[in-house]
């Protein structure tokens, strides 16, 4: 029986409690894979003495499930960070970002021990790049930073949603950057974060994943980068 989307993050969500370490803070990401995630969790919360939340959506959903939401500041390393990905390559690197979360997500990524992808299959691509990337900015660079990355040979645009411009949990914009393929996506990560006004760039590839868990029509496909 052909599995649907949504079927198999649920497959792959389940599939990552088994990296949910008995007695840890854990980190966990944003997006509808990781909420399929966190209501997982939910089941399973005693396990663990508490999470960290890579936006205010995923905090919420957190407590709703009465998990105890800490403060990265009062954490001093995390076991396991769970998070989807909007791309992610054969060697682990990721582009995220869709739900424009993603400073906060390589903040909290950056902590953890280990970083658990989870996704369905079709994310898993050769080379990034069909997703746009997405690049936080301060809002008052967004015209200078839109040349800079226009002069990397991609077609930067201003996320807007119903006409306003989408603000992030830090208070900033995101530039969608569209055309681009991405071969060398260490140096591309390190590139574009040294131009002034970027915040991050949503590339994850400097730190990538560590296990992949893809669903598929066969269940879901561990692996490891």
């Amino acid at each position: 029986m052909t599995m649907t989307q949504d079927e198999m993050k649920q497959a792959v969500a389940r599939a990552a409690i088994d990296y949910v370490t008995a007695g840890e803070i854990i980190g966990v990401g944003t997006g509808s894979t990781a909420n399929f995630f966190i209501d997982e969790l939910g089941k399973v919360k005693d396990r663990i003495r508490g999470a960290v939340a890579s936006s205010e959506a995923t905090a919420d959903r957190l407590r709703s499930h009465g998990i105890q939401v800490m403060d990265l500041n009062e954490v001093e390393a995390l076991s396991v960070y769970i998070d989807g990905a909007d791309e992610i390559t054969l060697q682990g690197a990721m582009i995220k970002g869709g739900g424009a979360a993603l400073t906060r997500e390589k903040i909290v990524a950056s902590v953890a021990r280990q970083f658990v992808c989870i996704a369905d299959g079709s994310k898993l691509v050769k080379t990034l790049g069909k997703f746009p990337l997405p690049v936080e900015v301060i809002p008052m660079a967004e015209a200078s930073v839109a040349r800079s990355l226009k002069a990397l040979g991609g077609e930067p645009r201003l996320r807007v949603k119903d006409g306003t411009t989408v603000v992030t949990d830090n208070g900033c914009s995101i530039i969608d950057v569209h055309g681009l393929e991405i071969v060398d996506p260490v140096a591309l990560e390190a590139q574009i974060n040294n131009i002034v006004g970027v915040v991050t760039v949503g590339l994850f590839a400097q730190r990538g994943a560590n296990i992949g868990l893809l669903g598929t029509a066969d269940g879901v496909k561990r692996m490891t980068f």
